[in-house]
């Protein structure tokens, strides 16, 4: 899993919006998929934070999380990261897809995943410890949609079917579990800009329509 993001505030007039939102499904997939490094997170402290519009619907969330990292160090966001995440057993927040969709994990949301991404012509790197529903592999697969250079499939419609059967119906819970648990800090506003960047892609499929 590999994602590399300007960390340039989504909308911003230097990112054309396609762009923009590649970026930042780019910038949730490393947040997600491992302890963000120390440049990354260099990099996010000093991010750009104002919107070029008054009223940006993802201004505040995007604040909040740059506070939220220049108030930590990089191995407080590591800790909180490993307690959330990782430990041995069941962590004590699951970032799978089946998790919530069907209670356990590799359950049906994983094959019907697998089918989808097979339409896609993609596979998960065999070297990549995680299944294909965590979800910063569903990040990636979104920029991917969103910045790759296949036609057939990097398009709007694709990226609406993806989102409407993969992503949208159990992030916001992930969400939930994330913004209510006593150990979340710098990942409560993780997950306050998923949500908010999960509603503006809502809202902007349904447009297509």
């Amino acid at each position: 899993m590999s994602a590399t993001a300007s960390l340039t505030l989504p909308g911003s007039s230097a990112l054309d919006e396609e762009t923009a939102r590649a970026e930042l499904y780019g910038v949730l997939a490393q947040l997600y998929y491992a302890p963000p490094s120390p440049d990354f997170l260099s990099a996010l402290r000093v991010a750009v934070t104002e919107a070029p519009m008054e009223g940006g619907f993802l201004q505040e969330p995007w604040q909040q999380l740059v506070a939220a990292v220049r108030a930590q160090d990089d191995a407080a966001v590591a800790a909180e990261y490993d307690r959330l995440f990782g430990g041995i057993g069941k962590p004590e927040v699951f970032v799978y897809a089946s998790h919530y969709l069907a209670g356990f994990l590799n359950e049906k949301p994983l094959a019907r995943l697998r089918s989808s991404l097979d339409h896609l012509g993609l596979a998960r790197d065999e070297t990549m410890p995680e299944t294909e529903d965590h979800v910063a592999y569903l990040c990636e697969v979104m920029r991917y949609l969103i910045a790759g250079d296949d036609m057939a499939v990097c398009n709007l419609t694709e990226q609406r079917n993806f989102f409407a059967a993969h992503v949208q119906p159990w992030l916001p819970a992930m969400c939930d579990a994330l913004e209510t648990h006593p150990a979340a800090s710098f990942y409560r506003a993780v997950a306050r800009l998923t949500r908010a960047f999960v509603a503006v892609e809502a809202q902007g499929f349904d447009m297509l329509d």
